[in-house]
């Protein structure tokens, strides 16, 4: 599925105020499409909109946001179809299972499944007319989910379940569904991440305290890594791109070399194996600990 500069088609991107939903609004408006790219701030509106991309405001947990995008999609005054949804609007709440708070587990679901859920119900019908695509930003947390990412990873777990489901349904009807699963990438929600965690990490109890601290410093910090050394999100863009133009796409891409091997070796590694390898990766970033010093 391609589009040019001549015959010029309808794109929608979720979560684009930053990072990859930003960069693929770029890279799409880029390839000839016309970009409706879902912010929730004037002002990221403002830094995103340029030619061929129009900033809409859209909370993907708000049912009127997600009603006025139906309505801006099906009233497009061009009459141009809608080629592509791109399901990219996330959060990430990060915390010991026990620590987390189940109004957190809600609010990650919210977002992160029923808010792409929503979405995609709305505009379905204008992917059917067009024989369009449906891109679900997932993550390799799909495929594998680290200690303290349990509600994130669920969310992601759900939505691969989701995308899965849809694929089936809708394949014999001209639509396509792919699932894009990031490994790290350098974003604004990297950061908000860890901030997240840290703030739930110091509401936990004493005794969770005990139990938990030095895991979180070190999910917090290996985090902090991912931020600073992940692939760019222009990079993350390009195969979001490609996973939306592609004559015949994959069901699923991952995104980056960390990505590629953690999905790898969850096909391969029975879980007792695999929980030993993401132990190991953990252990550089838990913090030093100061050698005891023993009466002679």
């Amino acid at each position: 599925m391609t589009t040019s500069t001549e015959t010029v088609a309808l794109a929608v991107v979720t979560g684009a105020s930053t990072g990859i939903g930003a960069a693929t609004a770029r890279e799409l408006a880029r390839r000839g499409f016309h970009v409706l790219a879902g912010v929730r701030r004037d002002a990221d509106a403002e830094a995103l909109r340029a030619e061929r991309i129009e900033p809409v405001r859209l909370d993907v947990t708000s049912e009127a946001d997600v009603a006025a995008l139906a309505e801006r999609v099906a009233g497009d005054p061009g009459r141009r179809p809608l080629r592509a949804l791109v399901n990219n609007a996330g959060i990430a709440v990060n915390a010991p299972v026990e620590a987390l708070p189940v109004a957190q587990w809600r609010r990650q679901f919210e977002v992160n499944v029923f808010g792409q859920i929503a979405t995609t119900q709305a505009l379905l019908p204008a992917l059917l007319a067009s024989s369009g695509r449906v891109v679900n930003i997932s993550s390799i947390g799909g495929r594998v989910a680290l200690p303290a990412y349990g509600a994130y990873a669920g969310s992601k777990f759900a939505l691969e379940a989701v995308s899965d489901a849809l694929r089936r349904e809708v394949a014999g009807l001209g639509v396509t569904v792919v699932v894009v699963e990031p490994g790290a990438v350098v974003t604004e929600m990297a950061g908000r991440g860890v901030a997240t965690a840290e703030s739930l990490a110091a509401a936990m109890t004493g005794e969770q305290h005990q139990r938990y601290d030095a895991l979180m410093g070190a999910v917090t910090n290996q985090a902090r890594s991912w931020a600073r050394d992940g692939v760019p999100a222009e990079q993350a863009a390009r195969v979001v791109a490609e996973a939306v133009t592609s004559p015949r796409p994959r069901t699923r891409y991952t995104v980056g070399r960390d990505a590629a091997i953690l999905a790898r070796l969850a096909r391969l590694l029975p879980d007792r194996l695999l929980d030993r390898v993401v132990h190991r990766s953990l252990r550089p970033h838990y913090a030093a600990r100061r050698p005891v010093t023993r009466p002679a």
